[in-house]
């Protein structure tokens, strides 16, 4: 996904290498010149790199099944040593984008790679740009990776070792080719990698696809400007040179008009979302002759076709030294963390013990943003700065090139960034060791609806049922504002906003803790079980966690959902409601690592959608995807010592 475009942008440029940068194409109408001043660094750039580097642009590597990969090449010009490879595998573009007009690409990251004796290595997946086949979404087939880092491996001047490195799309694809064990494959540093994860643990999101069940409807806006199949296509036997003449000339780009996706994601039915903004046919809803089975949208959550595109899961192997990297306000930072964990503990040997992890306190892609004063949406949560170049260079300096620079046992297995406190902090494990359970019951006298409402947060499950109840109509469903998003364009602003507007609403229940009388550190799961009844045939239930300052401020730390018809778990068949039935239903659950000040508050809301971060139910029990008409539900959530409807976060002592 790499810093997923606000497709208004048209493209996005790798967000990849050290700089872990994200850069953003021009739109049309402002192409044609780029600013002097950044002319002048790239040429510098270029230059001093020319000078420091072979360079071989448009190398057509091949795969098993005869495709060839465009990538372009750097290695030392001194060739009396071998070089170990830092490899950035993308769908986005790296032409020659001083000639159009541009952003500049980042040739820093090269240079940098050069000068330390790296080789480097940008290649473009399958059927992009110059890269030969059809595109499918999370870089299918997995043997691709393969296939490619034992070219790498290969070269003359290679040391016969290779590292990956990016964030998003550069990353997603890093687990699975992992998982094939290559033995050049040294090193690995994936992130903000959520949608390369299917399935793992309590999380069966299918990279991003899902949330309990409801489609998370940023893959809408990015396949938009990435499902092209229809693309110009140069004949297989056209030389290097005429290649790299053309990808001065031709970058194979879309020009896609910018849309409004604020509005766009609004249309019904879903399956013809990108139809209707005029967006190219592909694996979204069309009927493609793809390796991952067809239309996205015609799904289920444990479809067969999940499993046999490029997607990790759980029960494949990972063997790679790994230094993770993830964010409290990106889209899958629960399923990243129990990727994380599981690889520690189902690796072979020591590479178990060579995983480590840093989360930051950002937006997707964001780690090197942030600045002294960091601010994720309205939030300000102070100096979230890191010195990443020193971190992922000794990562690689150790795992390349075979330096004994310590860099274990100086490194922390987790470096975590806990807001509201602002600071870094370190555990050999996460959650932190000495990490408890602390549970907040539900409880109100009927009255949880809006902010002016009567909802609490106990230490007990009361004892009678005041059950609270509110309309859900899936033509007007609550507003996403805010969140732990990613990637839809316009539609949603990412990052901790007041939520005070929005609790004004009464299809949201609010319940809120008394204010604390010392403070608390929640880092960690953050488990929700509701007890929930609808007159619908099916119906969500949402789950927001928030912090609630003295002034009343209230900023959204983690969100979830749950499609009720998957309630029993995502391979077994749909099981819809009763009318006035109670069911428990367990979310999938939240995480983040925020310290509640003394005279602070914790408080949840409860709805039945959060649109457009996730798709609307339509009520009907139906597919959803077709749907044009909803029905309206009356729900209601449960809370006594019969239906003790509860939130438990993860509570660290210090």
């Amino acid at each position: 996904m790499n810093a997923k475009p606000s497709v208004a942008a048209l493209a996005v440029l790798l967000a990849a290498g050290l700089a872990v940068t994200v850069i953003t194409r021009a739109p049309a109408q402002q192409r044609g010149g780029m600013n002097p001043q950044l002319v002048a660094t790239r040429t510098a750039a270029e230059k001093e790199l020319e000078d420091l580097a072979i360079i071989e642009r448009k190398v057509m590597v091949p795969m098993r099944d005869g495709k060839h990969m465009a990538a372009d090449v750097y290695h030392p010009r001194d060739t009396s040593k071998k070089y170990p490879i830092i490899f950035v595998r993308t769908p986005y573009n790296f032409n020659y984008w001083d000639v159009r007009g541009g952003a500049p690409a980042d040739m820093n990251a090269r240079l940098a790679a050069i000068k330390r004796g790296y080789a480097w290595v940008d290649m473009n997946e399958r059927g992009h740009f110059f890269s030969e086949g059809n595109y499918d979404i999370l870089g299918p087939p997995r043997t691709d990776g393969y296939d490619a880092i034992s070219w790498m491996a290969a070269q003359p001047w290679s040391n016969g070792k290779v590292g990956t490195i990016g964030c998003s799309s550069t990353a997603e694809w890093q687990l699975g080719v992992a998982a094939l064990g290559n033995p050049a494959f040294a090193a690995m540093i994936p992130q903000g990698f959520g949608a390369g994860v299917g399935r793992v643990g309590p999380y069966f999101e299918q990279g991003n696809w899902y949330r309990g069940g409801a489609v998370q409807m940023l893959f809408i806006a990015w396949l938009y400007g990435q499902q092209n199949q229809v693309r110009p296509m140069f004949p297989p036997n056209t030389s290097q040179d005429d290649l790299v003449r053309a990808s001065k000339a031709f970058d194979l780009a879309q020009q896609l008009p910018p849309v409004d996706w604020s509005q766009a994601l609004r249309h019904l039915p879903e399956m013809d979302i990108i139809k209707a903004v005029d967006g190219p046919h592909g694996i979204f809803a069309d009927r493609m002759e793809v390796s991952t089975g067809g239309a996205m949208i015609k799904r289920t959550p444990n479809d067969p076709a999940w499993y046999r595109g490029g997607l990790w899961h759980d029960d494949m192997p990972v063997n790679v030294p790994g230094f993770w990297f993830m964010s409290w306000y990106d889209v899958s930072i629960g399923p990243n963390l129990a990727a994380y964990n599981h690889v520690r503990q189902t690796a072979r040997g020591e590479i178990a013990n060579q995983q480590y992890a840093v989360i930051a306190p950002t937006l997707h892609c964001g780690y090197k943003r942030a600045t002294e004063n960091t601010v994720v949406g309205e939030r300000n949560v102070g100096d979230a700065r890191l010195n990443y170049d020193e971190l992922t260079y000794g990562w690689f300096d150790y795992f390349l090139k075979g330096e004994n620079n310590h860099i274990l046992e100086t490194m922390p297995k987790v470096r975590y960034y806990t807001m509201g406190m602002n600071k870094w902090q370190t555990a050999e494990t996460w959650p932190p060791q000495g990490a408890r359970p602390m549970t907040y019951f539900l409880e109100s006298s009927g009255k949880a609806n809006s902010l002016t409402g009567d909802g609490a947060l106990t230490a007990a499950a009361s004892g009678a049922d005041h059950a609270d109840s509110f309309t859900y109509d899936p033509m007007d469903p609550v507003p996403s504002y805010g969140g732990n998003v990613c990637c839809t364009g316009n539609a949603v602003t990412g990052g901790a906003f007041d939520q005070r507007k929005m609790e004004a609403r009464p299809d949201i229940l609010v319940y809120t803790s008394e204010p604390l009388q010392e403070g608390l550190e929640a880092s960690g799961p953050i488990g929700a079980t509701l007890y929930v009844s609808s007159d619908a045939k099916d119906t969500d239930f949402t789950v927001k966690v928030l912090d609630v300052y003295p002034d009343g401020a209230a900023y959204n730390l983690d969100e979830t959902i749950q499609r009720l018809r998957y309630r029993n778990g995502y391979d077994q068949p749909p099981a819809w409601l009763e009318a006035g039935k109670v069911y428990q239903v367990t979310l999938q659950p939240m995480t983040t690592s925020n310290y509640f000040a003394a005279g602070h508050r914790i408080r949840i809301e409860v709805s039945s959608s959060n649109f457009p971060r996730f798709d609307r139910n339509m009520n009907t029990g139906g597919k959803n995807y077709d749907e044009v008409k909803g029905v309206v539900a009356q729900n209601a959530v449960h809370h006594s010592a019969e239906y003790p409807s509860q939130v438990t976060l993860t509570v660290v002592k210090r």
